[in-house]
């Protein structure tokens, strides 16, 4: 029977229950955190044998740079071409960075306040500055905007990708617009993948700022679930069959595929862009870490090892993802009190409570010692004006951890949807 289908006298004898054992939870004294997408122990073993990829001691790159020493402010060519393949452009249209693909998102916004975008007035001279922001949306992406004093604007994410109506309008009729945050495949939180013609209508925009730019943050391109993966349509390749290729930037790392606290991230877009970027890195860096990019070609050598690579870290991954998804079909479906993702990829599970739930549930999981990423982080100033939306991050524990987290969160999600279903009964 579904909850809301009970009479008061059946919710309180479910409530009952569900406090008994929510107490006997509170016991046990968990200490579980699934508030970050962090890889797990296992995942990070992978990739150890990078450490020793110089024992042979050769520092030398294909140009006959010494990588140990100062040079090629954007890039070793062999991690150029090896990274430009990971994001779908060419190899003289993209930026090396260090480990934090989120570090060159911030730059590139701080540098359209510092500088403009191609000629365009600094962002900073601006009454306003306004972004698009998908939600539910990837929380640090909102931090950068709110830092600068953007202010955001919510788009509803559909099965397709955001709603694209919306945005083709609103970029159309004002100026002040100037960005618009993506996660094209397997989308933070949702896992959704943008459809062929979400592509295409991104690539054919028709912003009335000259400086607008779509922050492309391809995050998860090569973080499959499956074994016949999805693969969305190239936005670069369709934007330059539209004329547009300066209104893209693309942003990717290898955080989750190899090691999140050194890593290499990447920046592609159009030679223009680049060219134009790259000055302005070069004022504030000499080079990244070489070393660390060499490592990585040696360790991978290609981008088909690479993927090669990622079905390891799915064989570790999806079966947490599918205990997630299968508790929540057994004990929260047939009760109506929340929906969820299913996703083909990428690293979160997106719930649905009912409305005005989500901070009571992630408020109880907290108490009884499983630290889940906070109500509202997945919208905008931290808003989610329904109060129904949490990130479920089943990566880093065990399955063993995962379960007792998992139980945990059930318990919470039917304790918390009958308190609101009671209070409504009165």
């Amino acid at each position: 029977m579904k909850l809301s289908e009970m009479n008061r006298e059946q919710l309180l004898g479910f409530k009952k229950e569900a406090e008994q054992l929510y107490n006997d939870f509170k016991a046990k004294g968990l200490c579980l955190n699934m508030a970050r997408g962090n890889p797990c122990k296992e995942q990070l073993e992978l990739t150890v044998d990078m450490l020793d990829v110089f024992d042979d001691g050769n520092f030398m790159s294909e140009n006959g740079i010494d990588v140990r020493n100062y040079g090629m402010l954007d890039g070793i060519p062999e991690a150029k071409k090896l990274f430009s393949d990971m994001i779908g452009v060419s190899d003289d249209e993209v930026i090396i960075f260090g480990n934090s693909s989120l570090n060159a998102m911030y730059w590139a916004v701080q540098i359209a306040f510092n500088k403009g975008i191609r000629g365009c007035e600094p962002w900073s001279k601006l009454e306003k500055v306004k972004f698009l922001c998908p939600v539910p949306g990837y929380d640090r992406h909102f931090k950068v905007t709110e830092f600068f004093g953007v202010e955001m604007i919510n788009v509803p994410m559909t099965p397709e990708g955001p709603d694209m109506d919306m945005v083709e309008k609103l970029v159309s009729e004002d100026d002040e617009i100037k960005g618009i945050w993506c996660v094209p495949q397997y989308s933070n939180p949702d896992g959704i993948s943008y459809s062929d013609e979400t592509v295409r209508r991104f690539a054919n925009l028709k912003p009335k700022a000259k400086d607008f730019r779509i922050f492309w943050d391809n995050a998860y391109c090569i973080h499959h679930l499956t074994d016949d993966p999805h693969y969305i349509l190239n936005i670069l390749d369709e934007a330059k069959k539209a004329g547009n290729e300066n209104m893209v930037y693309i942003f990717g790392s290898t955080s989750k595929i190899t090691f999140p606290g050194a890593g290499v991230a990447v920046m592609g877009s159009s030679r223009e862009n680049v060219e134009q970027l790259k000055k302005y890195l070069g004022i504030s860096i000499i080079s990244y870490d070489k070393m660390n990019q060499l490592r990585h070609v040696k360790f991978f050598g290609s981008f088909e090892n690479m993927k090669e690579h990622m079905k390891k870290h799915m064989a570790i991954i999806a079966p947490k993802f599918r205990l997630v998804c299968d508790m929540l079909k057994k004990e929260i479906a047939p009760l109506g009190i929340g929906e969820w993702t299913e996703p083909e990829g990428g690293y979160f599970v997106s719930f649905n409570a009912m409305n005005g739930c989500a901070k009571r549930i992630v408020k109880l999981c907290s108490e009884a010692g499983v630290t889940l990423t906070g109500a509202g982080a997945t919208f905008p100033y931290g808003v989610d004006k329904n109060d129904k939306n949490i990130r479920i991050a089943p990566t880093y524990p065990s399955m063993e951890e995962l379960e007792k987290a998992m139980e945990l969160f059930i318990i919470s999600v039917k304790l918390a949807s009958v308190e609101k279903l009671l209070r409504e009964k009165k």
